[in-house]
């Protein structure tokens, strides 16, 4: 049976990594905002131990799925520290985009794209895609200046292209042909979903 969110609150202090990353795994399905303070205090235990990185992601994820938004400026300090996980950075640049206010959005976005961290842009692009957010031209235009100098089997252009879909920009479309004419097969397959205007659905962990 699955966890309660009380059960899963608790099963945050449990002493295996395995058993907190289920729990907030848990939490971040349900996506409860009253967890928030709870994955906070868990996640600020769990940077202490460089050896449980994946509960770290699954904290982090919870985090930016239940909304807490007082988490942030936490989010955005823990993107600043070195990982030898590199998939950290991913859930820390979809928790902050994810965190942010719609307003706070295109800067929280160039804040992300401009650290110099691929796996954390890559986060912030991955949240874009999945939140369906509509930027505004100059943002859309910054992204893609980000990504043209890339090589088109950059990872990066994957979650830009699925996110394009709701883009409107003069230059949206020339991204997305060149893109679905691409040599990555996955990138390509975005790209000419976005070209229909069409949103799909991405696994991701």
């Amino acid at each position: 049976m699955a966890l309660t969110l009380d059960e899963a609150v608790a099963q945050l202090g449990h002493r295996l990594s395995p058993k907190r990353r289920s729990a907030a795994a848990r939490l971040r399905r349900l996506a409860d905002p009253a967890a928030g303070p709870s994955l906070v205090e868990a996640l600020q235990r769990e940077v202490r131990d460089t050896r449980t990185w994946e509960t770290q992601y699954q904290l982090v994820m919870a985090l930016g799925a239940c909304g807490h938004r007082p988490a942030l400026g936490l989010v955005r300090e823990l993107a600043q520290r070195p990982f030898e996980a590199t998939m950290v950075y991913t859930s820390l640049g979809d928790a902050v985009i994810r965190l942010s206010t719609p307003d706070e959005t295109p800067h929280s976005l160039r804040w992300c794209l401009e650290a110099g961290t691929p796996m954390l842009a890559a986060g912030a692009l991955r949240a874009v895609a999945m939140e369906r957010l509509a930027l505004d031209s100059a943002t859309i235009d910054y992204v893609l200046d980000v990504l043209d100098p890339l090589d088109p089997h950059d990872g990066l252009r994957f979650w830009a292209a699925a996110a394009a879909a709701g883009w409107a920009a003069p230059r949206v479309t020339e991204f997305l042909q060149g893109c679905a004419a691409g040599p990555r097969a996955d990138v390509a397959m975005a790209a000419t979903a976005s070209l229909q205007g069409e949103y799909r659905t991405y696994a991701f962990l």
